[in-house]
C-alpha cells in the first residue's frame, strides 16, 4: 500500500477498513515512495522497491510532484522503475449518479512507457525546442498483445486501435502496423483502427459506439482520452486505473491529492476503492471484488451518503461505513 499525499492516507484507510470487513485475504505493507536521489537521478526508496518487487501487486493513492525544473513525476518514476507498460482505464456510468450520459461503458488501454512522454527534449537554438516522440515495435507489440488478451478476458469481441498515422506516418504508422500484426493471432476478435480526433468526436456524441470494444493507443492519446472518458461519468473521483507490468502491477486513483480538504474527513474514496476492485480481479479474488464493487455502487446510488464532490454532505467516514453496511 502506497498511501500517497494529501487525502491519500484517508482514502487508503477506507480501503483497508472495507477489505477487513469483507475478510479479504490480504496483508498490507505500507511503504513511502517519497523520492531519493541515487547517482544524481530520482529514484524510489529501497524499502518501497523491495516491497513492490516482493509482493508484485501494489495499491497507490495520489502523489504530489513539485512543479519546477529538476522534479521528475513520481508516477513516471514508478512506471519506469517497474516497467508498467499498460495503463488500463475503464469508464462506466454509475447508476443513480446523474451525468449528461448514463450509458458509458468504455475500456481504454494506454501504452505507458514511451511516445511523447519519453522525456527526450532539447533546445535547438534559443526559442526553438525539439521534443522527440519515441515509438518502438517492442513496446507497441506488448501493449497490443495485452489489449487483445484483456478484451478476451472481459468478453469483448472487438479491439480498436486509436492513432494519427495519417499525419505521423512513421511513428503512429509503426504502432498501427504492429497492432494489426498482433491481431492476426486473435481470430476470435475483430479489429478496427480509428483516428484520435474522430474517436473524441464520436465518444461525446454517442459513447455506446465503444461499449463492445477495447481501445488501445500510444501514451499521449491515452492520457487525453482516458480523462475525457472520466468526464463523461462524473470525473476522476469515480474512475479506477491499473498499471500492468511484467515484474509488478500498480493500481491507483488518478485524481489529485486535494490538499484543500486533506485531513478534514471529506475525501471520496470511490476511485481508490474501484481501483482496489480491479486489483482483486487481477489477483483472481473475484467474489470479494464483486461484493465490494456492488457495495460501493449501491452506496452512491442510494444517495444518502455521498461526499461533497458527488453533491452530498457525507464525511469520508460516513461513506466508508455505508459501504461496509452494504457489503
Amino acid at each position: 500500500m502506497i498511501p500517497g499525499d494529501g487525502i491519500g492516507p484517508e482514502i487508503s484507510r477506507s480501503v483497508k477498513q472495507i477489505f477487513e470487513a469483507d475478510k479479504v485475504p490480504i496483508v498490507w505493507e505500507d511503504v513511502n515512495v517519497t523520492p531519493v536521489l541515487k547517482n544524481g537521478k530520482t529514484a524510489i526508496p529501497d524499502e518501497a522497491l523491495h516491497s513492490i518487487n516482493r509482493n508484485k501487486v501494489a495499491l497507490k493513492g495520489p502523489l504530489e510532484t513539485p512543479i519546477g525544473k529538476g522534479h521528475v513525476s513520481l508516477n513516471l518514476t514508478l512506471r519506469r522503475t517497474f516497467d508498467l507498460f499498460a495503463n488500463v482505464r475503464p469508464c462506466k456510468s454509475i447508476i443513480g449518479y446523474k451525468t449528461p450520459f448514463d450509458n458509458v461503458d468504455t475500456v481504454l488501454i494506454r501504452e505507458n512507457t514511451e511516445g511523447e512522454y519519453s522525456g527526450i527534449e532539447h533546445t535547438v537554438v534559443d526559442g526553438v525546442v525539439q521534443s522527440i516522440k519515441l515509438i518502438t515495435e517492442e513496446a507497441s507489440r506488448r501493449v497490443s498483445e495485452y489489449a487483445f488478451e484483456y478484451a478476451r478476458s472481459i468478453g469483448r469481441k472487438n479491439v480498436t486501435i486509436v492513432h494519427k498515422a495519417n499525419i505521423q506516418k512513421q511513428a503512429d504508422g509503426l504502432f498501427l502496423a504492429t497492432a494489426m500484426d498482433v491481431a492476426k493471432n486473435y481470430p476470435d476478435i475483430t479489429v478496427q483502427d480509428a483516428l484520435l480526433d474522430r474517436v473524441c468526436l464520436q465518444i461525446v456524441q454517442d459513447p455506446t459506439d465503444f461499449s463492445d470494444t477495447v481501445m488501445v493507443m500510444p501514451n499521449l492519446y491515452g492520457d487525453i482520452l482516458s480523462d475525457l472518458g472520466a468526464g463523461l461519468i462524473g470525473g476522476l473521483g469515480l474512475t479506477p486505473s491499473g498499471n500492468i507490468g511484467r515484474k509488478a502491477s500498480i493500481f491507483e486513483s488518478v485524481h489529485g491529492t486535494a490538499p484543500d480538504i486533506a485531513g478534514k474527513d471529506l475525501a471520496n474514496p470511490t476511485a481508490l476503492l474501484l481501483s482496489s476492485v480491479m486489483m482483486l480481479r487481477h489477483m483472481k479474488l473475484e467474489d470479494h471484488a464483486d461484493r465490494i464493487q456492488k457495495a460501493v455502487l449501491k452506496t452512491i446510488a442510494d444517495g444518502q451518503h455521498r461526499t461533497g464532490d458527488l453533491g452530498g454532505k457525507a464525511t469520508n467516514t460516513a461513506f466508508t461505513q455505508a459501504v461496509i453496511r452494504n457489503l
